[in-house]
């Protein structure tokens, strides 16, 4: 591991941001967007700065200078300057992750956030937020630490009541709450392809996929596409399906090729 990863409140604090053009008011947005207040050189309570100049010389200068004064400094497209980078975010709330390379490629950090972004509902944030607030309920639901652990992870594994990958509604918490045992996620779905490319699955789509229990498909369905079926699940050729329902709290999906849609 190159870099050790932290999340930075911002809020309030005083950062130095150096430099013009697209690259620094990139950077600008970043920081406000945190909360930070952008402040120059010459601030003596800020403890960190970024460094947007294009010129190699003055660049390398103002790292120079910010450094001899004890802040942490990141400097735009220059990774060997870098004491910290900035990852690529994806914002949901309360919940916020961050994919870097250490500076590698920034537009590999991009592409893996993009791809990401589809796999997380909007309703990521006002989960944990959920959560948050019913702690005292869960503990009174649990009091043993280890039952309330195995209740917690029970809830949000992959098809669980409170499954982090799936949309959840306001009342998500408070119903499982009321029966810890039910799944949010169950019965028989088909899933009809446009095309043989796995990127034209939709989000539902794709997620379905990846709480599947059980998969009837087609002899036709690519196997980029059957990858995205969550490794452990039963995968069967459409012409095995029985009744094709679920058995209690199973995700059971139909899978048609393209060729087989029509």
């Amino acid at each position: 591991m190159r870099s050790t990863p932290f999340f930075l409140r911002l809020d309030g604090q005083p950062v130095i941001l150096l430099g013009e053009g697209e690259a620094a008011v990139a950077k600008r947005r970043l920081l406000e967007r945190g909360g930070a207040v952008i402040v120059g050189e010459d601030n003596t309570e800020a403890r960190i700065a970024m460094v947007a100049i294009e010129d190699e010389a003055e660049a390398v200068a103002a790292v120079r200078r910010l450094k001899l004064s004890g802040l942490l400094v990141n400097a735009v497209d220059r990774p060997a300057l870098c004491d910290f980078t900035t990852p690529a975010i994806i914002d949901r709330g309360s919940v916020l992750i961050a994919m870097g390379t250490g500076g590698a490629s920034a537009g590999l950090a991009k592409a893996l956030r993009q791809r990401f972004e589809g796999l997380l509902p909007s309703s990521l944030g006002d989960l944990a937020d959920a959560l948050f607030v019913a702690r005292g309920a869960i503990k009174a639901k649990w009091p043993d630490p280890d039952a309330r652990r195995r209740a917690i992870d029970a809830a949000l594994q992959p098809g669980g009541a409170l499954d982090p990958l799936m949309p959840h509604d306001a009342d998500a918490v408070a119903n499982w709450l009321k029966n810890p045992d039910a799944s949010q996620q169950s019965g028989a779905f088909t899933v009809a392809l446009r095309s043989n490319d796995p990127d034209d699955l939709t989000i539902n789509e794709t997620r379905l996929l990846g709480s599947a229990d059980r998969v009837y498909h087609d002899a036709r369905v690519p196997k980029a596409v059957l990858n995205r079926i969550r490794a452990d699940a039963l995968v069967y050729p459409l012409a095995d399906v029985d009744d094709g329902q679920p058995s209690g709290d199973e995700v059971v999906i139909t899978l048609l090729s393209a060729d087989n849609t029509g």
